[in-house]
């Protein structure tokens, strides 16, 4: 009489164990796809991932992704002249090693870059840290006199980081936060300090700005202390700087092309030395 009751509840049993099991799959599904492709991302793409990421996962980047602190900004009740940087060609390329993914570095990624056919030299993330660095550690943007920046990769994916952002200090910490989520938010803010916009960068830049290109390539050579003392603080100036290891910037929507020194500058010493030439204009101490 107990034989018949006993394959039920085994029947019973098996049926509890098969439902539980497909209510756990589709977890794992789902984080897989929440892996960002930078490589992959076009313009409009990129703003799909990002509101997406923004309006569905709002609770869990707040819990489980830390965001970047916001510096406080300097407020005096006068609107001052400033300036914006934009950063070519930077090399944020996502490959999969092994079973994750990671943004390519010469360092890390060599051998790997080698069996796909690629020059190792030309993946060099590391540059672009150290220019934003250079950006956002001056006195320059401490006192409120940066406007924004925007980065646009080798594939053409364009970046807008908010001035008051205060970036990751280590290059790993840097790249995580990047390959994390592709907007990244303040602490305890819903404000997005640094999202993916649609090209061209020119349809973001203020009207009648002076738009500067840099290059030691350029055939017109300046003193740059004295080339930023003679700009107008009615016209915003814009700063264009190769964020590559090698190479030159292209120049088609600069309204000057010019070589700050005779030996070729990496991106931040370019970058510290705007930076310096603005805050001696503006007596920044």
């Amino acid at each position: 009489m107990g034989r018949p009751y006993a394959v039920k509840g085994r029947k019973k049993k098996r049926k509890l164990d098969e439902a539980a099991a497909s209510d756990a799959a589709p977890a794992a599904d789902e984080a897989e796809e929440l892996q960002p492709l930078l490589e992959e991302a076009g313009e409009e793409k990129g703003n799909e991932n990002m509101t997406a990421a923004a309006a569905g996962e709002e609770e869990e980047e707040q819990a489980a992704v830390e965001g970047l602190p916001v510096v406080p900004r300097t407020v005096d009740g006068k609107r001052q002249p400033g300036a914006i940087f934009v950063l070519e060609r930077a090399c944020l390329e996502v490959g999969k090693v092994g079973k994750t993914m990671q943004i390519l570095n010469s360092d890390d990624h060599a051998n790997y870059l080698r069996k796909q056919g690629r020059n190792p030299a030309d993946y060099r993330p590391d540059i672009i840290h150290q220019a934003l660095l250079a950006i956002f550690d001056s006195p320059l943007t401490k006192a409120g006199r940066l406007q924004a920046v925007y980065v646009r990769t080798e594939k053409g994916v364009l970046f807008e980081i908010k001035s008051h952002v205060r970036m990751p200090r280590t290059f790993k910490r840097f790249c995580a936060q990047l390959l994390q989520k592709l907007s990244i938010t303040a602490v305890g803010k819903r404000e997005k300090l640094l999202n993916v916009i649609k090209n061209p960068v020119t349809r973001y830049l203020p009207v009648g700005a002076r738009k500067i290109g840099l290059s030691y390539s350029a055939e017109k050579s300046v003193n740059l202390f004295d080339y930023v003392a003679k700009s107008n603080d009615d016209e915003a100036l814009v700063f264009v700087v190769g964020a590559m290891a090698h190479g030159k910037i292209d120049n088609e929507y600069s309204d000057d092309y010019i070589q700050i020194c005779n030996y070729p500058l990496s991106a931040a010493c370019c970058l510290n030395r705007i930076c310096s030439a603005l805050e001696q204009k503006w007596k920044i101490q």
